[in-house]
């Protein structure tokens, strides 16, 4: 059975207020349809990412509609000078990522990330190594993803491993495959199942894109 607007919006409010890094108080929630929108003020970049996730994982959320605004502190204000150097020094030992393949940029305490990586994982890890760091307001990836020389993409290998997740109902998922770029289509239960069918689609080696169009049913 499908949840009111109120009963969804109810759910998002206790699932920000069980997320520890949140300050759910300060949050704001509505529901239409599926779609939620959070707003409110919080204190970091990865404070607001940290809602974002919350609410993604509220079953009947379809949409999220993310309206939260970083205020920092003055103790927690930082120069972009410092801001850059600390985001620099956080990727340099990450371990994940290779020595020198992403820039950093900071301007307005906001931090774009520039470079080239082989996986979609290493430009997400690059991304979550900074997100966090004192002073950030926001954060821009444009980061691009280069295959591996000789890299072959198979189809199967993502419906296999589609198949392995059963959270994902995998057979109602089909997979196009078009050079290094993937197409997903079908229907999930969950906003966390559709992004998990996402995902894995990214783990595949080789993967330039993923063009989720997966739709989400009650």
């Amino acid at each position: 059975m499908r949840k009111t607007d109120s009963e969804l919006q109810q759910d998002v409010i206790a699932e920000l207020n069980w997320e520890p890094s949140v300050h759910a108080t300060q949050i704001g929630v509505e529901a239409k349809d599926g779609l939620v929108t959070i707003v409110g003020e919080v204190s970091s970049q990865f404070e607001k990412w940290n809602a974002e996730r919350a609410t993604e994982r509220v079953k009947g959320v379809t949409a999220i509609l993310n309206d939260l605004s970083v205020k920092i502190s003055e103790l927690g204000q930082r120069t972009d000078a410092d801001i850059a150097f600390s985001a620099s020094n956080v990727l340099r030992w990450t371990t994940l990522i290779p020595t020198d393949a992403v820039k950093v940029m900071v301007e307005n305490s906001w931090i774009t990330l520039s470079g080239e990586v082989q996986w979609q994982f290493q430009r997400q890890a690059a991304a979550n190594s900074v997100r966090h760091l004192p002073g950030v307001m926001g954060l821009i990836n444009k980061i691009t993803i280069k295959p591996a020389v000789f890299t072959v993409l198979v189809k199967s290998d993502i419906d296999s491993a589609l198949s392995r997740i059963a959270s994902t109902s995998s057979k109602t998922i089909a997979v196009e495959v078009k050079g290094a770029n993937v197409t997903l289509t079908g229907t999930t239960h969950s906003l966390s199942e559709r992004e998990i069918a996402s995902e894995t689609a990214w783990a595949a080696p080789g993967v330039r894109s993923v063009i989720n169009n997966i739709t989400i049913i009650h």
